[in-house]
């Protein structure tokens, strides 16, 4: 069950919900039909419970939103982006551990 804590982003509200953000965002770039993006999906909603009033989370369905991915480059997904102060932070590509998603968050905070 995906948390109403995640944002849905897209090309529409990128630009006001993400680059104009008062506080660091994680973007995640997934598809519907990608698995390693269904095995991560959880993780990004713990982290939204977990951080919530310190970081916005929200994912981008790159089937939907063509324009944003290719914006940031993505190839593969599940690409997760952290913006701050309308800027990419960092990122990661990939299925990856809570604790390198947490250790990514930090560096924002």
């Amino acid at each position: 069950m995906a948390s109403e804590k995640v944002f849905a982003f897209g090309d529409a509200n990128f630009e006001t919900e993400v680059l104009q953000s008062k506080m660091p965002v994680l973007v995640d770039f997934w598809a519907s039909w990608c698995a390693p993006c269904k095995q991560i999906a959880p993780l990004v909603d713990a982290l939204a419970e977990e951080y919530e009033g310190k970081v916005k989370v929200g994912k981008v369905n790159v089937d939907e939103n063509p324009a944003t991915p290719a914006k940031y480059g993505i190839r593969g997904i599940p690409t997760l982006i952290l913006f701050k102060d309308g800027k990419v932070l960092d990122q990661v590509v990939g299925a990856v551990p809570k604790a390198h998603l947490e250790a990514l968050l930090k560096k924002a905070l």
